[in-house]
């Protein structure tokens, strides 16, 4: 006698559900779905009415094409669809829908109703379905377009359903979904209302641009991106440097024209803005990427929401390199017109007198000392990169950042409190915080000399002795060979201490044991298994913070022009590497509107 088996056939119904379950995870699933399907049948404008977050009703509205009475039947099976036929379609899809399945999975756990009528046909057509059941299929009175509604998501299904979120909650993912959808289709209008409020609402706009400021209203503290290289077009925002956006931001990632979670460019983005500063951050972005279907791969996830890139290292690059010009470009903080002057103190005694220092002052204190000389190897400050870098080096982008420098050379005034230079140009007048001016412009100049091999040390006549606690003398010792390429020469002395030999030309010995001690605290901080680049911007940072010049230091007319110089010269130059502002401008503009002259 045959045991029986234990491998059974599961029932359809059951095996649909469970489908449905990759597909639509929740009514923002639903929504995305029906949207994709309105927008791949040529719609101009697509409304969505929910009620209860999507749980008691979702309806979709187009204005697209529409189908006939047997597509209109067709298109609620399971691996029905108007998208491919071949399996050569597959190496080049370039619409939103293809497996056929969303419909069937979301009317295998609701209560379906599409009502549609072809362009120039007579009537429409209705279609029902109940939980996955047969459909009944009617002719009906309907514009042309289709019209989906769905009911009670998931009541049959209440292992789904009890998982649900709130009301709100659900209803704030379909925003989002629909925020998404909207974005990388601009000419389209799109509407969400639900219950007595209308959550999105975004008439059909001209460009991305228009479209954008539809949803984010004026947003100064982005940054716009566009880039045209090896035959894929990059444009988007993304946030400023200098701006005080959160350290994480959303990112809203497109590919031709889907929306898409990627790692690769989640990585770019990431890489983009440690090459700028250290300080960590998820920057907001909203990148649309364009590139031949058959480059890319969108058969990958059952959501669609994943995609597979047929050269992975090269979107990487361009993403990254588009981020870095676009950063190198940034947009300078304004001063607000709304805030009030601020009271400025009276200076100290040993100052300038007034609170800046006068031209006619500056041979007061001398001439240029090696203060900034030594610090800058070539005349200009600036050194010379050979071809072939180090991969594990931050590439400098190629052009400083001349746009948040204004369009003619920065004329000091002289110093407010010893510690901001304030300037004028032909756009208005600049306040510089003179140690994350010299800060940045530092790390710049060690990161551009590791192209070359290591930076200069000098050796100390009397070797530094330093006492640290044992995980920032180890922190020390990982990383040793960073350290040596910086130009430090660290061994262990025995017991608790450690011995310096050598520091950066940078550096004085004055400033050497507390750059020292910074750099054990900060490299002891540093995830395990950080890279060699993420180690090596963190001493060069840490090196370059020390060797600046400080607040409170009076700097003589020389040496201000010196730094507003080198200044212009350097990349990312709105920010220190650590993400500080490095200025404020109040624009002409903004003068003559205090002043009442416009």
């Amino acid at each position: 006698m045959t045991a029986e088996g234990k491998i059974i056939r599961l029932p359809a119904g059951l095996a649909n559900q469970i489908a449905a379950g990759e597909v639509v995870e929740r009514p923002a699933a639903a929504v995305k779905e029906l949207v994709e399907n309105a927008l791949d049948a040529g719609a101009a404008r697509i409304a969505i009415t929910i009620e209860f977050g999507g749980k008691r009703l979702i309806r979709v509205e187009d204005d697209g094409e529409g189908m006939t009475a047997a597509d209109a039947a067709l298109a609620v099976e399971r691996h029905a669809t108007s998208k491919i036929a071949r399996p050569e379609d597959l190496a080049a899809i370039a619409t939103l829908g293809f497996r056929g399945e969303a419909l069937p999975s979301i009317a295998s756990v609701s209560r379906l109703r599409l009502r549609t009528r072809a362009r120039g046909a007579g009537e429409g057509v209705e279609v029902r379905v109940e939980g996955g059941g047969a459909a009944a299929v009617a002719p009906a009175g309907a514009p042309p377009g289709t019209v989906v509604e769905v009911r009670d998501l998931f009541y049959n299904v209440p292992a789904r359903r009890k998982f649900l979120k709130s009301d709100g909650a659900e209803a704030g993912h379909i925003s989002r979904a629909v925020t998404q959808l909207a974005l990388g289709f601009h000419e389209i209008g799109f509407t969400l209302v639900s219950g007595p409020r209308t959550l999105v609402d975004c008439a059909p706009a001209g460009s991305l641009a228009e479209r954008f400021q539809q949803i984010y209203g004026e947003r100064p503290d982005l940054v716009e991106v566009r880039k045209d290289a090896a035959g894929i077009r990059l444009s988007g925002f993304a946030a400023a440097l200098a701006g005080e956006a959160p350290a994480n931001g959303p990112q809203h990632l497109f590919v031709n024209r889907r929306a898409v979670r990627d790692k690769t460019i989640a990585h770019a983005i990431g890489e983009a803005y440690r090459r700028a500063t250290i300080k960590p951050r998820r920057p907001e972005a909203h990148l649309f990427l364009e590139m031949p279907p058959e480059r890319v791969d969108v058969n990958v996830h059952p959501a669609k929401t994943e995609v597979r890139f047929l050269e992975q290292s090269l979107v990487h690059e361009v993403v990254r390199r588009a981020l870095g010009e676009a950063l190198g470009q940034d947009v300078v903080p304004q001063v607000p017109l709304e805030r009030p002057a601020p009271v400025v103190p009276e200076p100290r005694a040993q100052s300038i007198p007034g609170v800046l220092g006068g031209l006619g002052a500056a041979s007061r204190w001398g001439p240029v000392t090696d203060v900034f000389r030594r610090r800058a190897p070539g005349e200009d400050g600036r050194d010379t990169v050979r071809e072939g870098r180090d991969p594990a080096v931050a590439e400098p982008p190629a052009a400083a950042d001349l746009s948040a420098m204004g369009t003619g050379p920065l004329i000091p005034l002289g110093q407010c409190r010893d510690t901001f230079i304030v300037a004028v140009d032909n756009d208005g007048i600049v306040i510089i915080d003179q140690h994350v001016a010299h800060e940045r412009i530092l790390f710049e100049q060690v990161m551009r000399r590791l192209t070359e091999g290591p930076v200069q040390s000098q050796r100390l006549l009397d070797p530094l002795v330093i006492t640290l606690p044992p995980a920032g003398r180890a922190a020390l010792e990982t990383h040793a060979a960073d350290l040596a390429r910086l130009g430090f020469e660290i061994a262990p002395f025995g017991g608790d201490s450690v011995q310096v030999a050598a520091v950066p030309s940078v550096l004085d010995r004055a400033e050497s044991e507390s750059a020292i001690r910074a750099l054990a605290e900060d490299l002891e901080g540093l995830e395990r298994g950080t890279g060699a680049a993420a180690a090596l911007g963190q001493i060069a940072a840490t090196t370059a913070c020390h060797a600046a010049v400080k607040a409170n230091d009076r700097l003589t007319m020389e040496k201000m022009s010196w730094l507003l110089r080198e200044l212009r010269n350097t990349a990312y130059s709105t920010v220190c590497p650590h993400g500080r502002p490095v200025l404020l401008r109040l624009s002409r503009q903004e003068l003559e509107k205090r002043f009442e002259r416009i």
